[in-house]
């Protein structure tokens, strides 16, 4: 199906609890079902055009993903949506957790906490038996940490199995800012820092604003990853990290995940009227992002995927050559005809994340 001998995949930034909680998706269901479900609806713009199911994940053999919590407050005069109290946006990311327990109890998914859960889970998924009934690891991650009512919430979120927080989202938060707004870590930012770090959790540079970014990067000591961004150099927006910000990951033992939001990989994409193919928008740019983040590196040890596939869009944003998540493998061929080794697609492929993961995991 594929050019290149499939590697097992780690996918840092997936919105699975969103899609099932606020887009009512089954993610159960075969794809063609699950799209078949949505036909005629049109409240949101990615209706029975789903990339991500349970299904797609293995045919993908995508054997670990990095899944969120998500929930922003806002206030009432705000033009992004969210939620007007921290104690609502908590809830709303508890029953999230929620329906990832329920997963568990149903044998799709696997809650990675530690070292330990890390090795039992790769070793059961290179067992060389059939994936199809293999739970797929998750490790919990918090998009935007405003749904913390305050500095206590992180250790009870520690406790449940969170792991990695991104400080902002879009916009103002309460504490830090995110794209497309300005300004460094307010006092309750450095406090959530000063925490995060005395728990050892994985700080997600991914959607912290320039200002906030480089606080970030002087301030914090413990493991930085970027779950979903790309390169300035193609896109040229705040959303994108620029060659300088990609130098200093690289210096901080960081890993990149590229995303795959076409308005993230093509220049002046208008949402709702630009197209995939008529954009050029392809599996090339994923390859062309995770190449020159190897270049700027020196070497193929700081990238990974990161597709936030099904992140609030699906076919109509995504490359047109990609039908399903499963079709991240494609872009492993587009890499070996540039020149890269079977050893350096497994680090892209996984070997990155679980090495960043193994080094930031508790026993």
């Amino acid at each position: 199906m594929y050019e290149f001998e499939m590697p097992l995949v780690v996918d840092a930034h997936l919105d699975l609890s969103m899609n099932a909680m606020e887009w009512n998706r089954d993610l159960r269901l075969p794809i063609q079902e699950l799209n078949r479900r949505e036909q005629g609806m049109n409240d949101k713009p990615d209706r029975a055009k789903a990339t991500v199911t349970f299904e797609e994940l293995r045919k993908g053999n995508i054997g670990i993903v990095v899944a969120t919590q998500i929930a922003r407050f806002v206030r009432p005069d705000s033009t992004l949506p969210g939620w007007y109290s921290a104690e609502q946006a908590w809830a709303q990311t508890q029953g999230q957790l929620a329906w990832y327990k329920a997963m568990e109890a149903d044998g799709h998914l696997k809650m990675i906490k530690t070292k330990s859960d890390l090795d039992q889970h790769i070793a059961l998924w290179s067992d060389g038996t059939d994936q199809t009934p293999k739970p797929i690891g998750y490790l919990l991650s918090l998009e935007g940490a405003d749904s913390l009512v305050d500095i206590s919430y992180v250790e009870k979120a520690y406790n449940y199995g969170l792991r990695a927080i991104g400080p902002a989202h879009y916009g103002p938060g309460r504490y830090a800012n995110g794209t497309d707004s300005s300004g460094r870590l307010n006092a309750h930012g450095l406090q959530l820092l000063h925490e995060m770090e005395r728990l050892g959790m994985i700080l997600d540079a991914t959607h912290l604003n320039d200002d906030a970014f480089w606080d970030v990067i002087e301030r914090y000591h413990g493991p930085i990853w970027a779950s979903h961004n790309n390169c300035r150099k193609f896109v040229d927006h705040n959303r994108q990290f620029s060659d300088e910000m990609i130098k200093a990951l690289v210096q901080k033992e960081a890993v990149i995940g590229i995303a795959l939001d076409a308005w993230m990989m093509v220049p002046n994409w208008v949402r709702g009227i630009s197209d995939p193919r008529s954009s050029n928008c392809s599996m090339e740019i994923m390859a062309d992002n995770i190449d020159h983040i190897c270049q700027l590196a020196g070497n193929v040890n700081h990238v990974g995927v990161g597709s936030d596939l099904d992140g609030a869009f699906g076919r109509e944003q995504c490359p047109y050559d990609l039908e399903t998540i499963a079709d991240i493998q494609k872009v492993f061929g587009l890499l070996k005809q540039r020149g890269y080794s079977n050893a350096d697609l497994a680090k892209i492929a996984s070997q990155n994340w679980l090495n960043f993961m193994r080094n930031a995991l508790p026993e």
